[in-house]
C-alpha cells in the first residue's frame, strides 16, 4: 500500500487510494500547527455542460468550464496539504475537453484518489480503457429504474445498465440516486439494481429546491428516513444531508470533524463553496488553499 497521511484534530488519518482502506489513529494528538490545511475531500464541477435536461437538476445552467492547467495545479497544492481525494463532476464531466488527460495528470502527480460522477451515456469501451489506472472510484447517477428512469432522464435504462458494467471494469462503483416523489417508491428496486451492478456504495440525494422544483416534501423525507431505518442494504449507504437532519439520523464519519475540513466544492466558474448546493462562496485567485482559509474564516 502507498499510504497517504492526513493530520487532523481527530488524529492521524491513513488512506490508500487503490484499496480504499482508511485507518484513523485517534489516539495520536496532532499539534494545532501541524493540522492539514486542505479539506479531506474536494469536488470540482469541471463544466456546466450536460446534454440531459432533468427537471430537478440543481447545477447552474450558464456556460462555464475550468482550465485544465488550473485544476491540475490545485491538485498538486491540495495533495501537499493533506487532501485525500478529488472528485470531478459537472454538468457532465465526460463532456469536458481534456477529461482523460486531467484524470491521468492528477493520478500521476498526486497520491489522492481520483473519482468522477457521470450519467453514463457517454461511457464507451474506448473511454473506459483510456481511464484505466487513472481513476479510483466512479459514481453513476441512476434516478429510478426502468420506465421511471427513462421518463425522468429521457434516456434508455438499458444504456445506463451497460455503462455500469463498463465503469465497474475500471474501478469500484457507486450509484447516486435523487430521491423525490417519483423515485421514493423504487428504493428497493434501486438497491437490487446496485447489487446486480456490483456497486459498493449507494448515495441517496434528496431532491433540492430549484427554480423549477420545491425539493423533496416533508412526507417523502420522513418516508425516506423510515426506509433507511428498516431496510437492510447490502452495500455502504450514504446520504446527502442538506435539509434532512431532523428526518434522517446520521453518523459522523470522523467524530467532531468540522464540515469545511471534511468537504468543499468548486463550481465551474472557479468559486469555492461549502457544498454544491451553497449559494455563495469564495472566488479562487492564485492559491486554492488561500481560498479555503478565507471561506473557513467567513463561516
Amino acid at each position: 500500500m502507498r499510504w497517504k497521511i492526513r493530520l487532523s484534530e481527530a488524529g492521524v488519518h491513513l488512506f490508500d487510494r487503490v484499496s480504499g482502506v482508511n485507518v484513523l489513529l485517534d489516539e495520536v494528538d496532532v499539534p494545532s500547527g501541524q493540522l492539514s490545511r486542505a479539506p479531506r475531500y474536494l469536488s470540482i464541477a469541471l463544466t456546466n455542460a450536460c446534454e440531459l435536461r432533468c427537471g430537478y437538476c440543481y447545477a447552474p445552467k450558464y456556460a462555464a468550464a475550468l482550465e485544465l492547467s488550473r485544476v491540475a495545479s490545485w491538485a498538486v497544492e491540495l495533495d501537499g496539504a493533506g487532501c485525500l481525494g478529488m472528485g470531478f463532476g459537472g454538468g457532465e464531466p465526460t463532456l469536458y475537453r481534456g477529461f482523460v488527460e486531467l484524470c491521468g495528470r492528477v493520478a500521476e502527480s498526486t497520491s489522492m484518489a481520483v473519482t468522477f460522477t457521470t450519467h453514463g451515456h457517454r461511457v464507451s469501451p474506448g473511454l473506459t480503457e483510456e481511464l484505466r489506472g487513472s481513476v479510483h472510484f466512479v459514481r453513476l447517477s441512476v434516478d429510478g429504474v426502468g420506465a421511471t428512469y427513462e421518463r425522468l432522464r429521457g434516456r434508455s435504462f438499458a444504456a445506463v445498465t451497460s455503462a455500469a458494467s463498463l465503469l465497474r471494469s475500471i474501478s469500484p462503483l457507486g450509484i447516486n440516486a435523487v430521491v423525490n416523489k417519483d423515485t421514493i417508491g423504487e428504493l428497493d428496486d434501486l438497491v437490487a439494481f446496485a447489487a446486480d451492478a456490483g456497486a459498493s456504495e449507494l448515495l441517496l440525494l434528496p431532491e433540492q429546491p430549484t427554480a423549477a422544483t420545491s425539493g423533496i416534501s416533508n412526507s417523502d423525507a420522513e418516508r425516506l428516513g423510515q426506509w433507511i431505518r428498516t431496510t437492510n442494504v447490502p452495500m455502504q449507504l450514504a446520504i446527502s444531508r442538506t435539509g434532512l437532519d431532523a428526518s434522517v439520523p446520521g453518523v459522523e464519519i470522523i467524530p467532531g470533524e468540522h464540515p469545511s475540513d471534511a468537504y468543499l466544492h468548486v463550481d465551474a466558474g472557479g468559486v469555492l463553496r461549502a457544498n454544491s448546493y451553497a449559494q455563495t462562496g469564495t472566488p479562487i485567485a492564485d492559491s486554492i488553499l488561500d481560498a479555503v482559509q478565507v471561506l473557513r474564516e467567513a463561516a
